[in-house]
Parts: C-alpha cells; sequence; structure tokens
C-alpha cells in the first residue's frame, strides 16, 4: 500500500500502544508525544478501547481504537478496521511500544509495506515468542543494558539491530527525602500485588521495627488479584494502622513524592517506570539486585537488602531512617545520575535520530 520509497516521505508516525503501556509508562508516552509534537511530527496513537488517553495526549494526535468491535470472533474485521484507518492517515513508520504488541505491528508492517521499530522494555526469557520481521523490523530499541545483553544472547542475528535509548524523565530541583523534618517518615511501594509470598519478610521487618519503637508509615499502591491476601497478611501482622493499600492513582509521581523512602522488595524483569520517577523526585531507594536493575548502584543510587534475609531488610531500613542525611545524599545522587544519563530531551533526540535510520535502512535495504 506504501511506496517503499518511503524515506523521500516526511516523518509521519503511527504508535502502537497496549494497555500496559498505557498504565506503567504514562509519563513515558507523555514526554514522547510532547516531543513529537515540538517537532511538528504528525501521529496516531494505536491504543486499546477504554483507556484514558486524553491526560497524556500532547499536539494533534489521532486516537485509533483497536479493537474497534469487542465481540467475539471480530479480529478479521478489527483488523481491516484498523488497516483502513492507518492507510488513511499513511504513517512512514511503525513504532511498537509493548512487546506484546509485536505480532500485530509486524502484520501492519507488512500489509502497509513499511518500516517498524520494536521497543522491548523486558527481559526475554528463552522459551518467549519473540515476533520480529528480519526484512521491516528496523530496529529494537530497549531501555537498559542488560535488557540488550539479554536479547543479543538469545537473538543474536538481530544483535546489530539492537539500540539503547534511557527512557527520559525530569529530575525536580530538591531532594524530597526527608525534607520535612516534622513529617511522619513515610515509605512508598509500588508493584503487583499478585504474589503475597515476596511481601512476607518485608513485612515481618517492618512489624519488628514498630516493636522497636520506629516510627513511620507504608503506602503500597497498586492492586492484583491477591490484594485481600495482602490485607489479611497485614491484619495478621498487626499492621493495618502502619501500612495503607491505595490504588495506583495518577499523576503516580505526586504520590512517589509525597514519600522518604521507595522500597522495591523484589528484583523485576521489566524496566521498572516508578523506579525512575522515585529517584527522580528525590525519594532514596532501598531495593535489591537482579533483573533489570542498571539504575541500582549500591550506596550510589540505592541502598541493597536481601529479600529472603529479614533482618537483613529490617537493617537496611533502619540505616536510612537513623541516618537521614545519608538517605538524602544517596537521593542526590541519583538524582544526579538521571540528569546525566536519562535526560528528556536526549531520549527525544536518540529516538528521533533512531527514526530516520530506520527510514533510511528499509529505503536502503527495498530497492
Amino acid at each position: 500500500m506504501a511506496s517503499k520509497a518511503v524515506k523521500k516521505k516526511s516523518l509521519r508516525l503511527a504508535l502502537i500502544a497496549s494497555e500496559h503501556t498505557l498504565c506503567e509508562y504514562s509519563m513515558f508516552l507523555e514526554h514522547l508525544l510532547v516531543g513529537l509534537a515540538d517537532e511538528s511530527i504528525p501521529v496516531a496513537l494505536v491504543c486499546p478501547p477504554g483507556q484514558d488517553v486524553d491526560s497524556i495526549a500532547s499536539g494533534t494526535i489521532e486516537v485509533i481504537r483497536h479493537p474497534a468491535v469487542e465481540l467475539p470472533l471480530m479480529q478479521a474485521i478489527n483488523r481491516k478496521l484498523l488497516l483502513d484507518r492507518l492507510a488513511k492517515f499513511q504513517p512512514a513508520l511503525l513504532h511498537c511500544l509493548c512487546q506484546t504488541k509485536a505480532p500485530l505491528t509486524r502484520w501492519l508492517a507488512r500489509q502497509l509495506d513499511l518500516p517498524y521499530v520494536l521497543m522491548v522494555n523486558s527481559l526475554l526469557r528463552r522459551w518467549d515468542r519473540f515476533s520480529v520481521s528480519q526484512r521491516r523490523c528496523a530496529k529494537i530499541i530497549v531501555p537498559a543494558r542488560s535488557i540488550a545483553a539479554n536479547i543479543a544472547g538469545l537473538h543474536p542475528r538481530f544483535a546489530e539491530r539492537i539500540e539503547q535509548i534511557n527512557i527520559g524523565t525530569f529530575v525536580a530541583q530538591d531532594v524530597g527525602c526527608f525534607s520535612q523534618l516534622s513529617r511522619l517518615a513515610t515509605m512508598v511501594m509500588t508493584h503487583p500485588l499478585d504474589d503475597v509470598d515476596i511481601f512476607e519478610n518485608l513485612f515481618s521487618a517492618l512489624r519488628h521495627m514498630t516493636v522497636e519503637g520506629y516510627e513511620f508509615m507504608l503506602v503500597v499502591a497498586g492492586g492484583g488479584r491477591h490484594e485481600s491476601q495482602l490485607r489479611k497478611l497485614l491484619f495478621a501482622l498487626d499492621l493495618l494502622q502502619i501500612v495503607t493499600v491505595v490504588p495506583r492513582l495518577k499523576p503516580f509521581r505526586s504520590l512517589l513524592a509525597a514519600g522518604d523512602i521507595f522500597i522495591r522488595p523484589q528484583p523485576r524483569n521489566v524496566f521498572d517506570p516508578f523506579l525512575l520517577e522515585a529517584m527522580s523526585v528525590g525519594v532514596v531507594v532501598a531495593t535489591c539486585k537482579g533483573g533489570v536493575d542498571d539504575l541500582i548502584m549500591e550506596d550510589r543510587t540505592a541502598v541493597l537488602f536481601d529479600p529472603n534475609y529479614e533482618l537483613g531488610i529490617m537493617t537496611t531500613l533502619q540505616r536510612l531512617l537513623g541516618r537521614r542525611e545519608l538517605a538524602r545524599k544517596i537521593a542526590k545522587n541519583a538524582q544526579q545520575y538521571l540528569k546525566e544519563n536519562h535526560s528528556v530531551s536526549k531520549m527525544i533526540s536518540a529516538t528521533l535520530r533512531a527514526y530516520d535510520s530506520a527510514i533510511t535502512w528499509y529505503g536502503r535495504t527495498c530497492i
């Protein structure tokens, strides 16, 4: 449908987003859309129905809901409707923002005869399906060195197409950690509530701290299928007066900024945007190594604990509560690291260069 001389066309971009993208990476998407609007680049955003995009949309964006008809056995019709909308928009490039949408993006690229770039935000397992077109996927964009190494190891034929572009954020001018001495120390945690067992050591450590006289509160932001079990665990440990469970409300940056300590209780195999934002607002991070942990440098950008060692968790948190100037220093170091490596302007510039390179590559390979 589209001409193969795509590099001669002005950049019109179609972003393919999932529900996960809109929920977990809304700040990233907002920054990307603002950057594209500043460059006067027409954008079509393909996203699931029922998702709020008004709060993140910027500039003149054409929102295309897919599937358009949420009924069984309508996949073929929904794909045709999507294809027709995109053909009318005439994009020069597709950008898949979530690997769960990789098969759809690959199909669209083939039908429209277009190149695309694929964003991968998590570590792949050896048995995971990796739906990438050798002919049309010009670049695989990753936000972390650990993810780049993981993909290159599992899929070496795509190694040369992998490009790391750090997700950008705006760093607060002040260090938020323990900035108000009169306020009760506040810890914040954002983690899927799908496995209560991973919280048991942490909450047991908090219980012992309350017995020893430490005063603080913990806000757990999020939800999951085991939220009710989590509340039962809090009741059993007599922590309901200390720990508050709330939905993950937007803007979540404001919630993070209200804390002094951000806790990530377990390693995560995905790039954690909440960790990035917690560091950006100057909250000190207490976490563990493993998974996608590129932002975590011991006693430089975070303090570490063994998630399986209750006493170690307690000692780490007591250290932060008892040595608040040290906590503020680590939080400030993390902010400086983000200024140097995760600026929004650098992210936008690198992304635009990747788009231009992808279009040029496709025009050269399809001659």
